[in-house]
């Protein structure tokens, strides 16, 4: 069918939503990572902003549209609505906040339960952000074992430094582009194999 090939120079659009506790440094990880800014304005996000970044991965120009939610518990159920239509998920929880790290697991839970179908390997990455503190909570290995546990990248990041934000950012991108390839290309297919004039195949014992 004609306009369905998967042209490379063709900008692919991909919604990648930032989820975790309140007061991980969601917000000033997003500024570090499409203005190169440390943020250090502490209002509470509420429901969500987006903020847009475009690069290439593979020499495929992507337009990345994050949307930063807000951590508080009262608004749950809101910023589950913004979850549908999610290509990548960034989960993001405080180094030195063992509670953020705690409640990683009822983030990913409730996000992989709202999108639809439920994609075991959904591209996710984990973020343990301000690394540059030094009241340390949760250890490296703590991290890196859940995080392998679950088969999800794990970056040890400063949004307030720049360390290894773009990295994180860069790699779920990509893991959201091979999967949307994915699905693309299987859409392809099972429309090609949808055509009429299949006759179906005279099968014999």
């Amino acid at each position: 069918p004609q306009g369905l090939s998967m042209d490379a120079n063709k900008k692919v659009d991909l919604k990648i939503i930032i989820i975790g506790a309140l007061g991980v440094g969601k917000t000033s990880l997003l500024h570090q990572y499409v203005h190169k800014t440390f943020y250090e304005d502490y209002r509470t996000t509420l429901g969500a902003s987006i903020l847009t970044k475009v690069l290439a991965v593979d020499s495929t120009p992507l337009k990345l549209q994050i949307w930063d939610t807000g951590g508080q518990e009262r608004f749950r159920s809101m910023v589950s609505t913004f979850y549908k239509g999610s290509d990548g998920c960034m989960l993001a929880f405080d180094v030195t906040d063992r509670e953020s790290f705690e409640a990683l697991d009822n983030w990913r839970d409730d996000f992989l339960d709202k999108v639809i179908p439920r994609e075991q390997d959904f591209p996710m990455v984990v973020l343990g952000n301000k690394i540059d503190l030094s009241d340390r909570q949760v250890p490296r290995e703590t991290a890196s074992a859940w995080c392998k546990d679950k088969d999800i990248p794990y970056f040890e990041v400063s949004a307030k430094n720049g360390i290894n934000v773009a990295e994180a950012f860069e790699t779920l991108a990509k893991q959201a582009l091979s999967t949307y390839k994915g699905i693309f290309e299987s859409y392809l297919t099972d429309s090609i194999k949808l055509s009429p004039d299949d006759k179906p195949k005279q099968s014999c014992c």
